[in-house]
């Protein structure tokens, strides 16, 4: 079958779904291509439970050669937070080789234009949609997400942030016309008279670095926007959780060959154990952008030292949730501990900083104290976790030593509201799971005016990733949006909510997060919680204040991987 036949063919069998992401992102509604529930696969191509299963099973213990050039060793190591050793090894790769290769297919790949590019993109997204199950176990096994969060936050969920990202890039692209008649009168004399091209052209080659909790749902934005911009790809996984990426580029090189183009636009770096490639790759002059999640500190360094490139960074913030009266008492606490629960609280966006006025609240139940609103959360926590079961298919499993040491250090920063448990998992013995840990602290004025005073500030100002939260005691509701104020503008936020029945107070809040450019969740007491974000309608990260410095996604995320070049001549 000819390529362009082919290429061709992609655009009228994806094309309708191009469309829905367009709409959905205009309007902001509800709506997924991707099925959230594990049963609605298994047909028409798709592997079902059992299927995706054996997949995964069958990868162990293999080497996945992924046919890209300049291999020069085979490198692995991964070992799965459920104490599982997967034993795959993937293609080192001399950079030197590699990285000419991927820019030798970008000609082509640029001029076949922002539909095609497009097109080819979902067609990628729909067969890893296919082969959701073997996904899901793969970032479980590499992330610690309990199975059904895996399968839904690194499934459907992150298919859905790449397919909203090749809208976004699709939007822009085509904001500008392929070509224009332009004629300036010059009076008496013949007008001056130009025809115009103008070509959307890739930066280079897009290095996209991984994350260890959510490579899949971080990782698909900044990919698939770079891949529909007309830009190679040069995917540099965490090397604890390679294998979910290095099949994402496995199926990446073969859509792009059989729709007729080199499938080294995709390309994958592992690396061998401590050989922190990331600096170097992100610092070759062939890189021209860089997608990042990860740490602070990792993310400025990239954003100050990648001066040939445009760097995206979501880092780390310490995201906070004021408490100051609400009209569900007891849907408030359910929410809350279930934010504080989900995944061990190893998300950028769970809450860390509860602000509750030493005073107390109000509520539908009457007043309640500070300490009773505390030892009430706490207890909302306990039983929510009470049953194993329910623990394990919440919590998952600590990712890594580091989070378990800051879980263990940050007991010692306070009066402990909640302890935390170790939870055993029948299943997977290996695994270390701990359930949320609440510390209450205070937040007086003294403390943030001068933090030799004590300690407490030192602890709430500063972000202690995992299943750790301060209940921080405030002198007021106002001091509260204070502190809430300096925590987002010094240490950034992912994420900010608030609990209020009063209408000046919650316009107040808001106020300080559209200031400070921090994302703001009021009142949920239901089924959506502060730490979930749905592609399509929400924004994930503002871009605008230290905890990241893009959103996914926008048009700002997608526009400044090409540039627009023109050509005239006269007509």
């Amino acid at each position: 079958m000819a390529a362009e036949l082919t290429a061709h063919q992609l655009i009228a069998q994806h094309r309708p779904t191009l469309d829905q992401a367009l709409e959905a992102i205009r309007t902001r509604a509800y709506w997924s291509p991707h099925p959230e529930h594990p049963k609605a696969y298994g047909e028409n191509g798709s592997l079902g439970m059992a299927e995706g299963k054996a997949a995964f099973d069958a990868l162990l213990g293999t080497r996945l050669d992924l046919g890209q050039p300049g291999t020069d060793d085979w490198v692995g190591g991964e070992v799965s937070p459920y104490g599982i050793e997967l034993g795959v090894t993937y293609p080192h790769a001399d950079i030197d080789v590699l990285l000419p290769a991927m820019r030798a297919g970008q000609r082509a790949w640029r001029d076949a234009g922002a539909e095609i590019r497009a097109a080819v993109c979902l067609e990628i997204l729909k067969r890893i949609s296919d082969r959701t199950h073997e996904f899901a176990h793969a970032v479980m096994h590499t992330s610690g997400q309990a199975f059904m969060m895996a399968f839904q936050a690194g499934g459907p969920h992150a298919q859905d942030r790449g397919l909203e990202a090749v809208a976004y890039a699709y939007v822009e692209q085509v904001r500008t016309p392929d070509t224009a008649e332009w004629s300036k009168p010059q009076g008496k004399r013949d007008p001056l008279a130009l025809t115009k091209q103008f070509t959307p052209v890739p930066r280079g080659i897009a290095l996209m670095i991984g994350c260890n909790t959510f490579p899949t749902w971080n990782g698909y934005p900044g990919l698939f926007a770079s891949l529909a911009t007309g830009n190679a790809v040069l995917v540099k996984p965490h090397p604890r959780a390679v294998l979910p990426l290095a099949l994402t580029v496995q199926v990446a090189r073969e859509v792009l060959a059989e729709a007729g183009f080199d499938p080294n636009l995709v390309a994958l770096a592992a690396e061998r154990p401590g050989e922190g490639i990331a600096k170097t790759l992100a610092t070759r002059p062939e890189i021209r952008i860089v997608d990042y999640t990860g740490s602070t500190a990792f993310g400025d360094w990239l954003e100050t030292n990648a001066r040939q490139a445009q760097v995206y960074t979501e880092k780390a913030g310490v995201n906070t949730v004021i408490v100051e009266s609400t009209a569900d008492y007891k849907g408030m606490l359910s929410n809350l501990a279930f934010s504080l629960s989900l995944y061990s609280g190893q998300m950028c966006t769970t809450p860390q900083n509860l602000l509750i006025p030493r005073e107390g609240i109000s509520t539908d139940e009457g007043h309640k104290s500070y300490d009773e609103v505390t030892a009430d959360l706490a207890k909302s926590v306990g039983g929510l976790l009470g049953d194993d079961a329910r623990a394990n298919a919440l919590l998952g499993a600590i990712v890594n030593p580091d989070v378990k040491a800051r879980l263990e250090a940050a007991a010692g920063l306070g009066e402990v509201a909640l302890p935390s448990r170790q939870i055993e998992n029948p299943e997977f013995p290996g695994a270390v799971v701990r359930s949320p840990l609440i510390v209450k602290l205070d937040g007086a004025r003294k403390y943030w005016e001068n933090a030799a005073d004590g300690d407490d500030e030192a602890a709430y100002m500063s972000e202690c990733f995992g299943p750790v939260s301060f209940a921080v005691a405030v002198d007021s509701a106002a001091d509260a949006v204070e502190l809430l104020r300096r925590t987002t503008r010094d240490k950034g936020a992912m994420t900010v909510g608030a609990y209020t029945t009063d209408e000046a107070f919650e316009r107040e809040v808001q106020e300080a997060c559209l200031e400070e450019c921090a994302q703001l969740s009021l009142n949920l007491t239901g089924g959506v919680y502060v730490n979930q974000t749905a592609a399509f309608s929400d924004f994930h990260g503002s871009g605008g204040n230290g905890a990241a410095n893009a959103a996914l996604c926008d048009g700002a995320f997608v526009a400044n991987r090409f540039r627009v070049i023109e050509v005239r001549r006269e007509a």
